[in-house]
């Protein structure tokens, strides 16, 4: 799973993430479908560049590459594809519980330490906040750096799961400024972009619980924001800025505005996991919002 520095249409950066998978030969039929109409139609409504391997052999490799949207989008599609493979095979069958859908990803044994965490703290938060079963093999595929990792579950489980992984990936491979979009009347995005420091790979550091001295010292970081743009992190009634503090686990004190002064101090409180997880996710509503201004049709109520 790598991410790669691409040009967005607004001539900043965006980012793009490869995800592969490994299918078996009826899976990959039902992925196609008549005349390639199921895969072309994925390709469409996701906007996911999706290659399948060549060959008759009975494991293929199915490589799925697009900005973090478009690959969910992608995923879903085959998660629904595979439920509706279950439902259709059942109605023959007298089986009455409905088995799950299972999908194999494939990952450089390298990223593995990251998905799992520290004593499995990762996985186990993974599988407790998504419902899904998330397994990564102990031995590496055949002739290859890489492992298995299986995820089964409903459909819903199963996104909810990928997009978990695909920031403890991203977080393992970020650099400075690869998030923001600059746009050209919006140099300040840029800046804010390149304040960031480079994340620590989740599973490197030690989960925080209340009470535990194992839990790593929090420490502080902060940001400088423009007051124009303060309102886009916020969100409306906060909505953004909560959803934030939620998913990153880290406390963020938006400091009043100053008298005289064009600018905003924003505190980030936390694990640094917790911290860079914070500064990825406020980036990213920073490339939401430059995207948006760059395709005007594409604004949405956020």
């Amino acid at each position: 799973m790598e991410p790669n520095k691409v040009q967005s249409e607004g001539g900043g950066l965006n980012v793009t993430l490869t995800i592969r998978l490994l299918m078996h030969g009826k899976e990959v039929g039902s992925i196609i479908g008549k005349k390639g109409e199921t895969v072309k139609k994925m390709r469409e409504e996701s906007g996911a560049r999706i290659n399948i391997s060549e060959g008759n052999c009975p494991e293929r490799i199915v490589t799925i590459t697009g900005p973090t949207d478009a690959i969910f989008k992608a995923f879903a599609m085959i998660a629904y594809k595979f439920e509706e493979d279950i439902i259709n095979s059942m109605s023959n069958s007298p089986a009455i519980s409905k088995p799950p859908v299972t999908l194999r990803l494939v990952v450089p044994a390298s990223q593995c330490g990251s998905l799992i965490g520290k004593g499995g703290s990762k996985i186990k938060e993974m599988r407790e906040s998504t419902g899904a079963q998330v397994q990564v093999a102990g031995d590496m595929l055949p002739n290859s750096t890489e492992r298995a990792v299986t995820i089964s579950g409903t459909p819903e489980a199963i996104i909810q799961c990928v997009k978990q992984i695909c920031v403890v990936m991203l977080e393992a491979y970020t650099i400075q400024g690869q998030y923001a979009i600059p746009h050209p009347d919006l140099t300040k995005l840029h800046q804010l972009a390149m304040q960031q420091t480079p994340f620590t790979p989740l599973g490197q550091t030690t989960p925080a619980f209340p009470g535990l001295d194992a839990s790593p010292p929090a420490s502080t970081h902060e940001l400088t924001i423009p007051n124009d743009l303060i309102g886009c992190i916020i969100g409306r009634q906060g909505t953004k800025i909560n959803e934030i503090r939620q998913m990153s686990g880290a406390q963020i004190k938006i400091a009043n505005a100053m008298e005289g002064s064009s600018e905003r101090q924003i505190t980030i409180t936390g694990t640094p996991a917790n911290i860079s997880l914070a500064q990825y996710l406020i980036n990213a509503r920073f490339r939401d919002v430059a995207a948006m201004w760059n395709d005007p049709s594409s604004m949405t109520t956020s």
